[in-house]
């Protein structure tokens, strides 16, 4: 899978670009990674995007400096609700825009850390956004959500971080009238859909994979963006 560089504001960054194959244009999918980062996972979530039909960019916001010293601000960015991660998430949008195998059509899934920019960045040029237990919701959920693009969010019933978390995104897209798809797994927990390093362990703490969850979770996700992208 090709790395590219991505300009944004504050420089160049590394970025994995997936492609459909056969002939487009196709829409276009920003994918911003865990708090993990791992990289084999990122490669196989962009490829499962890229098999549906859709370009796939994913920026590395870790890129800048050393990883903890990158966790610590990304993370500081998240609550804040500005910075350079976010900036880097609107330019990998642009670029993406800018492609002329892209159909002007964007949308952005997150997962984790990735789903809460997913919801931050929801009102902000994307045509549907994907967050993967964006958990802890992003602060002032109320005025974050408020313009957002069509939401299609995905929680593990066990994730011990997201206790409350669907119904305070439900009461909250229905007041602003935002077109959602919502779901609860029973069996899932935390990153449920990634495919990390120590899953015994993970599966310990209340993370851990689960197929069919993800396999129910894309379904819905590229139906939605079908909807809300391709239209």
């Amino acid at each position: 899978m090709p790395s590219i560089t991505l300009d944004t504001p504050a420089g160049p960054i590394d970025a994995l670009l997936s492609t459909p194959a056969g002939p487009g244009p196709w829409p276009g999918v920003v994918v911003v990674h865990d708090a993990f980062g791992y990289r084999p996972d990122n490669e196989a979530v962009s490829q499962r995007i890229a098999d549906a039909g859709y370009l796939a960019l994913t920026p590395n916001l870790y890129a800048r400096g050393g990883r903890a010293r990158c966790i610590t601000r990304v993370m500081r960015e998240l609550l804040t609700q500005r910075g350079r991660s976010l900036d880097d998430i609107l330019a990998a949008r642009d670029h993406l825009l800018a492609l002329p195998e892209c159909t002007g059509a964007v949308g952005i899934a997150g997962f984790c850390m990735g789903g809460q920019f997913a919801l931050i960045l929801s009102p902000k040029g994307f045509g549907a956004s994907a967050p993967f237990y964006g958990v802890p919701l992003p602060r002032n959920l109320d005025r974050t959500l408020s313009g957002a693009c069509p939401i299609v969010a995905s929680f593990g019933r066990r994730d011990v971080l997201g206790i409350g978390a669907p119904e305070k995104l439900r009461r909250t897209v229905n007041a602003h009238h935002i077109t959602a798809d919502i779901k609860v797994y029973p069996e899932a927990g935390h990153s449920f859909a990634n495919q990390l390093p120590a899953q015994p362990l993970l599966r310990v703490t209340g993370f851990g994979y689960n197929e069919a969850a993800t396999a129910d979770a894309w379904t819905r996700v590229f139906t939605f963006f079908g909807e809300h992208l391709r239209a």
